[in-house]
């Protein structure tokens, strides 16, 4: 199905979730991710999710032939103190995947502090089977960083235990030599997802400007455009992604962007 990270909209969510969920519906979109109401923490917005039982939001999207598998949620939310509750939560939703954004880490960290920050989501990826409930690893911020000479992105893979934790790749982070085709192969079955952007990396790399709200990708200085009309190669991307074990895809961008988007992933054939 195609999917939706619903990050842009998250304040629009606070303002008329039904409204929201008519309105991915309508520009095609089949299943979401959710952003956790912490999210409203930042200022992004999805705070009214926690004043939204979970029958009443299993029947919205009901009501617009959505489904919702996979969630954002912060480690602060993975403690061993509300582990249990951020559990609970997603069940209740009939979440199956979560997913965190970052493992918070340093941006210049010692090996010591990656096995160690490696080790507690392994925990967690852990606790999280029990129940039922797919752990995976979001690639940006820390993730990006460099130990011992290596991307700590890399590092993880090492790490991490296959059978406890995948991960999400996201599609932005060619700007930083990040290429997906790559990593599905190298990597076989170790993702779940990925969060899809197009850009033109041919174009002049602008200076560095605030992110405006709803936008994630283009944040390397590259002009954002509607998927397959950028520079990514969405054939050999998605042909890749059934090697790493890719399971579901999320748009990731702002509404024009999004609409333009879902025409080209309708007759995309792979």
């Amino acid at each position: 199905p195609i999917g939706c990270q619903t990050f842009p909209y998250g304040k629009q969510i606070d303002t008329d979730f039904p409204g929201t969920m008519k309105m991915l519906s309508d520009a095609g979109i089949q299943s979401i991710e959710l952003c956790s109401p912490w999210y409203s923490e930042h200022n992004f917005g999805f705070g009214s999710l926690n004043k939204i039982t979970a029958a009443e939001f299993k029947r919205v999207l009901g009501d617009h032939g959505l489904r919702c598998f996979s969630s954002h949620v912060d480690m602060t939310e993975l403690t061993p103190e509300k582990l249990g509750s951020t559990i609970a939560w997603a069940k209740e939703r009939g979440l199956t995947q979560i997913m965190v954004p970052s493992l918070d880490g340093p941006r210049d960290p010692t090996m010591d502090q990656v096995k160690a920050l490696a080790d507690r989501y392994n925990a967690i990826g852990a606790e999280s089977k029990k129940a039922g409930l797919q752990q995976g690893l979001h690639t940006e911020g820390f993730e990006l960083s460099m130990v011992n000479g290596k991307r700590v992105f890399d590092v993880l893979f090492d790490l991490l235990d296959p059978q406890l934790v995948r991960f999400q790749f996201q599609m932005s982070t060619i700007t930083s030599g990040l290429v997906a085709a790559d990593y599905f192969t190298q990597h076989p079955n170790r993702f779940i997802s990925m969060h899809l952007q197009d850009l033109d990396m041919n174009a002049p790399v602008a200076p560095p400007t605030p992110v405006p709200p709803g936008g994630r990708a283009g944040r390397g200085g590259r002009p954002s455009k509607p998927i397959g009309q950028g520079s990514i190669d969405w054939v050999k991307t998605f042909k890749a992604a059934k090697i790493g074990g890719v399971q579901n895809y999320f748009i990731e961008m702002n509404e024009p962007l999004m609409r333009a988007s879902v025409p080209y992933l309708k007759t995309l054939t792979v």
